[in-house]
Order: C-alpha cells, then sequence, then structure tokens
C-alpha cells in the first residue's frame, strides 16, 4: 500500500511568494477558478485555495471581486503588441493592422468564450477588454498615418481627431468584444475603403 506524503517544504515554499510572482500566481487562480465555475459563483475563499494562501492577501491587492476579475482579464489578454505594419501604402498599412488585431484576439480565444458564457457581466467585461485595446490601437494607427503623411497620402497640415483615427480599430474591436463575431476579410476592407479612407481623403480635399 502507497502511502502520499504531502511534501510541507514545497508547501511552505509556494506560501512564501512575493511580488510579481505572488500578483501572478493569485491571477492565474482566479482565471481558474473564473473559468471553473463563473462569475457569479466565483468567491474569495475559492480563489485563495487555489492559490495557496489567504483571503486577506487578494483583498489587499483587489477590494472587489470585479477588481479582481478583470485584473485576471487583463493578465490573459494583453493589450495589441507594439507593431505598426508598413507595407507602402495608407491602404495596406491600415489593412494590414486590423488583420493584425483579428488575429491577436483569436489567440484569446478561451477569453473570448468565457465572456460568452458570462451573460450577466459580458457587457462590463468585454467593454474593459475592448477600451484595453482602443489605446494601442490608436497609437499604432498614428504611426501609420503619420507614415502616410511623409509620403504624401494624407494631409499633413492639420492632425486628424482621434475619434478618426481610432474608427477602423474600435469596428473591429467592436464585432469581437460586443457583437461576439470575427470579422472576415471583406468586412474590413469595407472598414478601409467605404468609412475610413472616404473620410481621410475628404479631410484632405478640404485643404486643397
Amino acid at each position: 500500500m502507497r502511502i502520499k506524503i504531502h511534501d510541507v517544504s514545497k508547501e511552505f515554499t509556494r506560501k512564501r511568494r512575493r511580488g510579481a510572482e505572488l500578483e501572478a500566481a493569485l491571477l492565474e487562480a482566479a482565471w481558474d477558478e473564473l473559468v471553473a465555475v463563473g462569475y457569479e459563483r466565483l468567491t474569495y475563499e475559492a480563489v485563495a485555495d487555489r492559490a495557496g494562501t489567504s483571503r486577506p492577501v487578494l483583498y489587499r491587492r483587489w477590494p472587489s471581486k470585479r477588481e479582481l476579475v478583470l485584473a485576471a482579464l487583463g493578465r490573459q489578454a494583453p493589450p495589441l503588441p507594439d507593431e505598426s505594419p508598413d507595407t507602402g501604402d495608407l491602404r495596406g498599412d491600415v489593412l494590414a493592422l486590423l488583420r493584425l488585431v483579428v488575429r491577436r484576439m483569436r489567440e484569446l480565444a478561451p477569453v473570448r468564450e468565457v465572456l460568452a458564457a458570462e451573460e450577466g457581466q459580458a457587457t462590463e467585461l468585454s467593454a474593459y477588454l475592448a477600451a484595453r485595446n482602443q489605446g494601442p490601437g490608436r497609437d499604432r494607427m498614428r504611426t501609420v498615418l503619420d507614415r502616410a503623411a511623409r509620403r504624401g497620402e494624407i494631409d499633413a497640415a492639420e492632425p486628424l481627431p482621434d475619434r478618426l483615427v481610432t474608427l477602423p480599430v474600435v469596428l473591429v474591436l467592436h464585432d469581437l468584444f460586443m457583437a461576439r463575431r470575427t470579422p472576415t476579410d471583406a468586412d474590413l476592407e469595407e472598414i478601409v475603403d467605404r468609412l475610413f479612407l472616404p473620410l481621410v481623403r475628404h479631410r484632405r480635399g478640404r485643404h486643397t
């Protein structure tokens, strides 16, 4: 008969985690619990048990369940990478960037599955992830547009407003997180050719 021996030394080491290592373990435990039981049934006690720690350790960092879950989601779904495509023209750059967004979000399929199962909280959680990617998307678009201005494709005399700059990325993020559908390549081309580029070119025409 085999007797299972509990390794006390390993347990002690695990409980002595500090700083970033401890926070990563807590958020991983919160994510695993969210996947297992959903938002409504998730408790601090269950997360603490998974992480091998105590509830006060969680409460000190995330005073509410909402904050804990958002932090766990944020860790599973980091913002867009620091990459701005350079294809040689504005249309190609914007399309390449939107394809990058879609590809990145496809990699987050487990996160989107969790959101789809959370009927009561899905809207808030989805909006959080969409907003989390909107800023990086705007920055990537600014880089693309600055490049286009240097090539003479758009007017550099007057900066484009943020709402116009973020329009393509916001529409894609809306489809991915709010409408819960993955845009096709035809959808991306429609956003660029029928919405974004006509607006940008209209502004250029006003200054010629």
